[in-house]
């Protein structure tokens, strides 16, 4: 395991911190980690804590937001034929079902949706896309967590005379397609106040200004806020402003499970009849619904999302389940191959992007391959599949590292390329693989320095055992739901006392009770095995890093400390 960098943030300003504190009535400690997050106000502080709550962003501040609604206004009064045209990722799936179902309670003109082949057609918009939307004789076509690229599709749909709105939140390239109407906040020329929403939470907006323009009974749209909710916790968007609002009232009838193709889905992960966070949905949720997208069709997952029928759900959800089962194989297979060409064929003293290809790889997985390289080997990963004589890429990288922008720096050896800072996609030659692997790590070793190759874990604060209590417990939970810019809090303690012995769990996990100024705790740490013989001998105090957790069993809850890592002190004031 990489050792891991400890990063305590201790960067605020006391003074304001102690006011924020008597504001709101919270011990410093809670104002300190808001202070650092960027919460700095009664006003802000509230909107967080009251996230539920909070005012939503007028939708008609994003740009081209007026000439979308319009035109929706004129299909429906028209009784003109619409299509969703979504991505096959968690985004893009619950994207066209939460559009799609909404436009069917609404618009009494024939609706559809379409989700295009990862294998055959690739990535957003495709010609074969656009072509069966003509044989359909579709007036309005809008795209949903795609198409901010797609200039060459846009120009065949307006040939047919079908009008584009795109619905996107990916970076724009310095060309924009010749849609009718783009919603991106990420456009140069959108002044939308809030930037992060993902491909879910765009179509939200229109939705939203369709409701307000049409006079709808705002619940129309809300009841589908638990589709928003999987998508934006399943695209890693920063659960900030208005993701967290959106969240955080989705994840309510996630938990609800009123859908019943939800419903479904949770009873499959065994979460069904609790309330559901975001790391489940993440974790549990949005692999199954990825999966028939990654191997196969991923309208499969619409169908799920969107039906009414209980027997239809049981069937959907099954085919998901097995294709999970068979993602996950797939996907340990490829990643031991992988690591394998890494081992073997990376130089690890002159090179910092790790670029992997092999023939017959899966195209579906290796997103998820590229991931876990960045998770094992703490580099930014591209792993290349082969489909139709070309390489189909999957980019992760490592905090501080732009890939999107390394992509850039390379797109004159690429067909095509899309994506953010940390997630990006590519299609490549296979001849320039060699020269593309070269000029990465040319990009790299300006703009990535070797402390930033080096895992951290960023502390929010220090703190003694005996801080820790049930109101702490409460205002913590509060921070809720968690994701990117709103991470759990990791707190650090140091010189703390093993009392007794610890246990290893299965060969990976660890068991303990620290003791610090009279305060006792059990701690545990998942795949922390490897600390064993380190602690279960001698009596030298510990540094620990956690996250302070619950714990229920047998109907009886209590704190708990989650180890995130840990050092033991020698005599010398080191560690070892």
């Amino acid at each position: 395991m990489l050792e891991q960098q400890w990063v305590l943030s201790n960067h605020h300003d006391k003074e304001r911190v102690k006011k924020l504190a008597e504001e709101i009535n919270v011990p410093e400690l809670i104002a300190g980690i808001l202070f650092n997050r960027g919460i700095r106000t009664f006003e802000e502080a509230k909107n967080f804590f009251r996230a539920e709550s909070a005012p939503l962003n007028d939708p008609f501040l994003m740009h081209n937001m007026d000439i979308a609604v319009d035109r929706v206004t004129r299909a429906i009064n028209n009784r003109e034929s619409i299509m969703i045209y979504g991505d096959y990722d968690v985004d893009g799936t619950t994207s066209t079902s939460m559009l799609y179902l909404f436009f069917k309670e609404i618009h009494r003109g024939f609706i559809s949706y379409y989700i295009p082949d990862r294998v055959k057609e690739g990535y957003g918009l495709s010609p074969t896309g656009i072509k069966y939307a003509q044989e359909q004789g579709i007036d309005l076509l809008i795209a949903v967590d795609c198409g901010i690229t797609a200039i060459d599709q846009v120009n065949l749909a307006n040939k047919y005379g079908i009008d584009v709105i795109i619905c996107d939140h990916h970076h724009p390239g310095d060309q924009l397609p010749a849609a009718l109407a783009i919603l991106n906040p990420k456009k140069e020329s959108c002044p939308y106040p809030y930037k992060e929403l993902c491909g879910v939470g765009v179509a939200f907006k229109l939705a939203q200004a369709i409701t307000q323009t049409l006079k709808i009974d705002e619940d129309v749209l809300m009841q589908h806020l638990d589709l928003v909710a999987i998508g934006s916790a399943a695209d890693i968007v920063p659960l900030t402003g208005e993701n967290r609002t959106l969240v955080k009232n989705g994840l309510k009838l996630v938990s609800d499970a009123n859908k019943v193709g939800i419903r479904q889905l949770v009873k499959n992960a065994n979460v069904f009849g609790k309330p559901i966070s975001t790391a489940q949905i993440v974790f549990s949720l949005a692999p199954r619904i990825n999966a028939v997208g990654r191997l196969g069709d991923a309208n499969r997952a619409v169908k799920l999302l969107v039906t009414k029928s209980e027997s239809e759900a049981v069937e959907f959800a099954s085919v998901l389940e097995s294709e999970n089962r068979n993602r996950r194989d797939l996907n340990e297979v490829m990643f031991l191959e992988a690591c394998e060409i890494v081992d073997q064929e990376f130089d690890f003293v002159n090179d910092k992007v790790i670029v992997v290809y092999k023939k017959g790889w899966h195209q579906g997985v290796i997103g998820i391959v590229a991931s876990k390289l960045v998770e094992r080997y703490y580099r930014p990963a591209v792993v290349i599949a082969e489909a139709d004589d070309k390489g189909k890429g999957s980019a992760r990288s490592v905090e501080n590292f732009d890939v999107f922008q390394a992509l850039k720096s390379c797109e004159d050896l690429m067909v095509g390329y899309g994506g953010h800072k940390y997630a990006a996609g590519l299609t490549i030659d296979l001849n320039n693989i060699e020269e593309f692997r070269r000029r990465l790590n040319e990009y790299a070793a300006i703009h990535l320095p070797p402390n930033d190759l080096i895992p951290k874990i960023h502390i929010d604060a220090e703190i003694s055992l005996d801080e820790i209590n049930n109101r702490l417990m409460t205002l913590l939970n509060l921070f809720k739901p968690h994701g990117p810019a709103n991470m759990r809090p990791i707190f650090i303690s140091r010189s703390l006392q093993i009392v007794g012995y610890p246990q290893l769990m299965n060969e990976r996990h660890i068991r303990m009770k620290v003791r610090q100024n009279g305060a006792v705790f059990d701690a545990v740490g998942f795949n922390l095995g490897h600390y064993y013989n380190k602690i279960g001998v001698g009596d030298n105090p510990l540094d620990l890093v956690y996250q302070i957790d619950e714990n229920t069993w047998q109907g009886r809850t209590t704190i708990q400390l989650k180890i995130k890592d840990l050092k033991i002190q020698t005599n010398g004031n080191g560690y070892h």
